[in-house]
């Protein structure tokens, strides 16, 4: 059961990154001095032998922490141990700090609520892993995510807002997420957005961004009936190493809950600015393909270089069903994304 298991590592150890002080961090949205409810997992039978499975002892505490509401937010301390868990969701106002030696094996970690920061983080997957996404922020805003190595088998980061009816129903979005200093390796995506969107992602920055033998380095997705939008998303300074893809933005990425979604209810796909993005050993640069009465716009790029493999076959730019703009772009890219649009593309660039 627990053979594709993630490795998660959370080291809160300002010494960890030489120079960490001079960083810029979006850490300081959670102070931690607030934190004066402190608990332990041990307060609620966690035990950290390597064979006991903590799932019950995590959700418990969280929920405890959820729930009671302490002013300032709550602790909660993980001795040092390895803790076998099942899936667990972290919540607002929560600190999960991991003493030296700490480990948690887990399937995901989830955030599904605000503020939240996710720092000084080692998380490992077998690359033949199904199901073992790093972070997923969903449903979830003021969200900071810094300072991590991922290794794993499927999308290393993915933001995400709800799926199809359920999530228009629900109406919660993913809002003001900060990606920043993430290094890591996956057979998928390194920073996702969908394809479960349908709750609306907009107001996202990525940056400094290292990939390495990648199924596709930047991956926006969506689908006939997810609704919502994806807009306002910018990712900058990337660099990917051995890629299918370097980037792909796609319209026909998911399936549905079931057979109750409205085909109609067809994604906004807009304002995505994708700047200072190097990449060596990329089979095909990029494929932006919208969807048919719903075209992707103003796609923006500018100083992006995704080289192919030395003497290699690569395959051009792919696009349909997007308006766009280019700068200093190469391989030079299709069409669709080298025409002028009202001047927006270039002006914050």
């Amino acid at each position: 059961m627990y053979k594709n298991t993630l490795l998660i590592i959370i080291l809160f150890l300002t010494a960890t990154f030489a120079g960490a002080d001079d960083l810029v961090t979006c850490s300081e949205i959670v102070p931690m001095r607030n934190r004066y409810d402190k608990i332990s997992i041990t307060d609620f039978g966690g035990v950290g032998d390597g064979k006991t499975v903590n799932t019950k002892a995590f959700r418990e505490a969280i929920y405890r922490i959820e729930h009671l509401g302490r002013i300032g937010g709550s602790l909660l301390y993980i001795p040092p141990g390895v803790y076998l868990t099942e899936r667990f969701n972290l919540t607002s106002h929560m600190t999960l700090y991991l003493a030296s030696g700490a480990v948690i094996k887990a399937t995901q970690l989830k955030v599904a609520d605000c503020n939240v920061v996710v720092r000084y983080v080692t998380i490992l997957a077998p690359p033949d892993s199904p199901n073992t996404d790093g972070v997923d922020p969903d449903s979830s805003s003021n969200v900071c995510i810094e300072d991590m190595y991922i290794s794993n088998g499927d999308d290393m980061i993915a933001i995400k807002s709800g799926w199809d009816e359920y999530g228009l129903a629900f109406g919660r979005r993913s809002s003001d997420i900060t990606i920043r200093r993430i290094t890591g390796s996956s057979p998928f995506a390194g920073i996702a957005i969908g394809s479960e969107m349908s709750g609306g992602v907009e107001n996202v920055l990525a940056e400094h961004i290292n990939l390495f033998n990648m199924g596709v380095g930047i991956h926006l997705k969506t689908n006939i009936g997810r609704g919502g939008y994806i807009r306002n998303i910018t990712l900058s300074n990337v660099y990917i190493e051995n890629a299918r893809k370097g980037i792909k933005i796609a319209g026909d990425v998911g399936d549905h809950p079931d057979d109750k979604f409205d085909p109609k209810a067809l994604p906004v796909i807009r304002d995505i600015k994708m700047k200072s993005i190097w990449g060596e050993k990329i089979l095909q640069p990029g494929l932006v393909k919208g969807i048919k009465n719903a075209p992707f716009i103003n796609i923006c790029l500018s100083d992006i270089n995704l080289n192919g493999p030395y003497k290699a076959r690569t395959r051009p730019w792919e696009c349909s069903d997007v308006k766009g703009s280019s700068l200093k772009v190469s391989p030079w890219p299709c069409s669709e994304l080298i025409g002028s649009l009202d001047g927006t593309c270039f002006t914050h660039m």
